[in-house]
């Protein structure tokens, strides 16, 4: 019997009973769409993370030196400890690293944590609840900040503490509506601020927005803020090449400056992006280790089903194999046909569950910020695992469909 018969009938018997076949798929389909699904809003997940997160929070080819590493989630007593008996960074080992990396395209300071909060007034108009930065000039490089209007903040601003301030699109759009803010006077805790640049919108990440904020120089925010615990020096690189380099002259630069001896431990931490990236793999990694042990469940129950479905077709097609059998078909062909049969219905079913899963995936990008990203791994594993339960469940049918004597597969009614 030729291959191409045995896959036409096979696909014959599956059509000939549509319903039956659909229920008997049901476990692979959900099972296999479980996994597409899940695997393509992880992996967008991941790729959003690095592509917009992380390029957010730290920019691009940039690293940066911090008194807490950058982490989220919780400190453990210990760590918390050791972190708090670090000294907090300074205008000074920012000079420091400069001098350590005098290639690098901008060096600049940032108030971190906690970051303030204030209400920014204009006029009669309120907007609560505002994002205060310090920051030097490099900052606004570090971060490509495009300008809409105005200029961004310079050194002189800093060095003379002036009261001027840069603020997000977000902050001009709610506050000043159709006016240009540049020029114009805002009030921050009861203190005058003239905004001289407008900060091109970056719009939103998972909800959070990245335009609702107001910068000020340095040393202006220090004097009203005081320095923060976590004043973070971030280094942008001309290439993503030349980071590691430069993360280890500002290590070496650190560490004379804050007079370690060899033995001791860094008293900071220097990172890049890839440390928040490094974060989000190993929460997903959870959810990477339960989802095969979900799918295995699904798809054991799945192949069962299809192999109690196709012994029931044995025995309904018991005079059809004897009829086969009296007519020349060897045992070989009759294992070959049921086989296919388990095979091909374990395979639609991978299919259907893949493109279920896309489309679930799809969906759930379309109406949340969640991305998804349909990875080419996942279909094709979805595609094996039905495949293998085929083959796996389906081996026992055909074997015993090919033993049946057929002279008594004949007398069967």
């Amino acid at each position: 019997m030729r291959f191409d018969d045995v896959l036409l009938t096979a696909f014959r018997q599956i059509r000939a009973n549509k319903l039956r076949s659909f229920f008997t798929l049901l476990g692979i389909i959900v099972s296999v769409a479980f996994l597409v699904a899940v695997v393509a809003i992880i992996q967008g997940m991941n790729a959003y993370v690095k592509e917009n997160i992380a390029d957010n929070v730290v920019g691009t080819n940039t690293f940066q030196v911090r008194r807490m590493p950058a982490r989220v989630g919780l400190f453990s007593e210990d760590d918390w400890r050791v972190v708090q008996r670090r000294p907090k960074i300074t205008p000074e080992d920012a000079a420091v690293v400069q001098l350590a990396i005098p290639e690098a395209t901008a060096i600049s300071l940032t108030s971190g944590y906690p970051t303030p909060q204030a209400d920014v007034v204009w006029g009669n108009r309120t907007l609560g609840d505002v994002l205060i930065f310090g920051i030097t000039p490099g900052y606004q490089v570090v971060q490509d900040y495009r300008f809409t209007s105005g200029q961004p903040l310079t050194d002189v601003d800093v060095r003379e503490r002036r009261f001027v301030c840069v603020i997000g699109a977000e902050v001009a759009d709610k506050l000043f509506e159709s006016v240009d803010p540049v020029g114009r006077d805002i009030r921050i805790r009861g203190d005058r601020f003239t905004v001289v640049g407008v900060v091109a919108r970056k719009g939103k990440i998972l909800g959070q927005s990245f335009d609702g904020f107001v910068m000020l120089p340095f040393s202006t925010f220090e004097s009203m803020y005081g320095r923060r615990q976590t004043t973070t020096i971030s280094v942008k690189m001309p290439e993503a090449a030349m980071v590691k380099d430069a993360m280890a002259r500002a290590q070496e630069a650190m560490r004379v400056a804050h007079r370690l001896r060899p033995n001791d431990d860094d008293n900071f931490s220097i990172e890049t992006s890839d440390a928040l990236i490094s974060f989000w793999k190993s929460l997903t990694s959870v959810l990477f280790s339960v989802v095969p042990a979900v799918v295995a469940i699904g798809i054991v129950v799945g192949g069962i089903v299809i192999m109690n479905i196709m012994l029931m077709s044995v025995r309904e097609r018991t005079h059809e194999i004897g009829l086969r059998k009296s007519v020349g078909a060897t045992r070989r062909d009759i294992r070959r046909q049921f086989l296919a049969e388990a095979v091909m219905l374990a395979t639609f079913g991978g299919a259907t569950g893949a493109l279920g899963g896309w489309l679930f995936s799809a969906g759930i990008a379309a109406v949340s910020p969640l991305p998804a990203r349909v990875t080419t791994w996942s279909v094709a594993m979805a595609l094996t695992l039905g495949a293998g339960v085929g083959v796996l469940f389906g081996v026992y049918p055909a074997t015993r469909a090919a033993r049946l004597d057929p002279v008594a597969a004949l007398r069967a009614e």
